[in-house]
């Protein structure tokens, strides 16, 4: 049974999106995924295309942790994407 933690869904949720939006080399590398992005499961998507998908955070919780919530991380990810240039 998985809890609420700090606000996520749970444990899992929480730590991936900490190690995301709060390591520089992930933010970045997110941001720069969410340039051109154009499907509908971003966060899935980017832990595939840089390898993420079979390693864990730091903490030991795997990037695609079955109890993970999807939806909340693809927000997340989606909040990261730069703001397009108006024409």
């Amino acid at each position: 049974m998985s809890a609420e933690y700090q606000g996520w869904k749970n444990y899992a949720s929480w730590n991936v999106a900490l190690w995301l939006e709060n390591e520089e080399p992930n933010y970045r590398g997110a941001v720069d995924f969410m340039k051109d992005y154009k499907g509908n499961k971003p966060y899935i998507d980017f832990c595939i295309e840089c390898g993420l998908d079979a390693q864990k955070t730091p903490d030991g919780v795997a990037w695609i942790d079955p109890t993970i919530d999807l939806p909340a991380l693809n927000a997340v990810m989606t909040s990261l994407a730069p703001e397009k240039e108006k024409e």
